[in-house]
């Protein structure tokens, strides 16, 4: 056997090492060369920030833990085909929204080949999908690309929750890039946010998940937009494992959405819609139709958006299902579950947020004070009061209702997998206060 010293990569790089200088990260990259690189691998527009940015603070454990060497962050655009979303059929907006996705993961995949091939340690975390799926339904992704982007001054978030590039506006999809070295000057927030506040996405957005005061629904959009992503995949499997047999599954489910599922098994998940970036206006290269003549531009962007006959799935009981039925009664309600499970009480606590309805909470003002004990031990606040949420840590205030709860058990009843009065038989969930109260809790968060 050759020993260690004599084998010949061994040797191979010593006789390198001792011909050459090694490159070194800790010698700062010029920002316009950088700059350059990236526009060279296909970026429409970067932006750079240091992993110390303030902005950012909230994300650097995960970011180190993906890659502890970053140092800095680079921040891709890069543009989509603006009619293509912009149409009422899913299956072009969906293509282009995966040629894009897989564009931009090659952008920066090229960028971080480059960086390596001059000694620079690089990572590409992915764009999009794939994700961490053994943390769902908590926190699958490693970076969030928004608040990077517009720490980057790429732009500023829009009432429709995404980035709106001052120039592209809000047809762009974005990545961001992990590398071991500083760069000599970094990019910062632009000045303005580019949203003119048309709200125009709050009209054609078929949930309600935009409201005109800037409030968001995640669940009414996750539950819709993402049906065939994730959760909503888990409500299908679930669906076919509760069927009697192919009638009853027929019963609960149409051929079209059997051949959507399908669809989106063997190529790629389809968005239900992104009817809020189909219809916003806002970015220089985007407006001028909008500013030209403004009721064109509706009547033939967001008016068919909103006159489509479609499925929208809501979940009962949520301010989604009122809102259809009202605002759209030409399109079909559909009662699902969003498949989101928390499994654990950290989980369920930084679900609430997220699940909240805030019109089902209306008349209720209540402080409730919860105690986990078992396997996750916890002690929270939530407080419920003119149609907003708070969680905090540890017991806050005077408790309108006191709820103490095995942890175990505890899941187990938000999963349907454990009996309520059950549980309350047997102690592992212990109440002080009305159980009323209760019950107008598990109306605010309906799954």
């Amino acid at each position: 056997m050759t020993k260690f010293e004599d084998h010949p990569t061994v040797q191979w790089w010593h006789q390198q090492a001792a011909g050459k200088h090694q490159p070194s990260a800790a010698v700062p990259l010029n920002a316009d060369r950088l700059r350059e690189l990236c526009m060279q691998a296909g970026a429409d527009d970067v932006g750079f920030v240091e992993i110390e940015r303030p902005a950012i603070a909230n994300q650097q454990a995960d970011i180190l833990t993906a890659f502890p060497a970053t140092k800095t962050l680079i921040s891709v655009v890069c543009r989509m085909n603006r009619e293509n979303i912009r149409t009422t059929l899913r299956s072009i907006a969906n293509v282009e929204f995966h040629a894009t996705a897989e564009h931009i993961d090659q952008v920066a995949r090229s960028i971080v080949k480059t960086l390596e091939e001059i000694g620079i340690r690089a990572l590409n975390p992915a764009a999009g999908f794939p994700q961490e799926m053994d943390q769902f339904p908590g926190k699958i992704w490693s970076v969030s690309h928004k608040p990077v982007a517009v720490a980057a001054g790429l732009g500023h978030m829009g009432i429709h929750r995404n980035v709106i590039h001052p120039q592209f506006g809000n047809y762009i999809l974005l990545a961001t890039v992990l590398m071991n070295a500083e760069v000599t000057a970094y990019t910062h927030p632009i000045d303005y946010n580019p949203c003119i506040e048309c709200k125009l996405c709050v009209a054609a957005c078929p949930v309600g998940a935009i409201a005109a005061d800037g409030h968001f629904n995640f669940s009414a959009c996750y539950t819709h937009n993402y049906r065939e992503f994730m959760g909503g995949f888990t409500d299908w499997a679930e669906t076919i494992a509760e069927s009697k047999n192919a009638n009853d599954y027929r019963k609960n489910v149409s051929a079209s959405e059997s051949a959507s599922m399908w669809q989106s098994l063997s190529f790629k998940a389809n968005y239900k819609a992104a009817y809020c970036i189909a219809a916003c206006p806002a970015g220089e290269d985007v407006i001028a139709p909008f500013l030209s003549d403004r009721k064109a531009f509706i009547q033939d962007v967001v008016k068919p958006l909103q006159d489509k006959t479609e499925t929208i799935y809501v979940v009962p009981g949520s301010d989604a299902e009122t809102y259809v039925a009202r605002r759209f009664p030409h399109k079909t309600v559909k009662l699902v579950s969003n498949g989101i499970r928390p499994q654990s009480i950290q989980g369920f606590l930084f679900g609430l947020q997220l699940l909240f309805q805030r019109n089902q909470s209306e008349g209720l003002n209540a402080i409730y004070h919860f105690t986990f004990t078992g396997s996750e031990s916890r002690r929270a606040t939530v407080t419920i009061q003119n149609k907003t949420v708070q969680v905090e840590a540890g017991h806050i205030g005077i408790a309108n209702l006191s709820v103490t709860a095995d942890s175990k058990t505890w899941l187990g009843f938000l999963s349907k997998q454990e009996n309520l009065i059950w549980a309350l038989l047997r102690r592992k969930i212990r109440i002080q206060g009305s159980p009323k109260l209760l019950q107008a809790f598990g109306k605010c968060f309906p799954a």
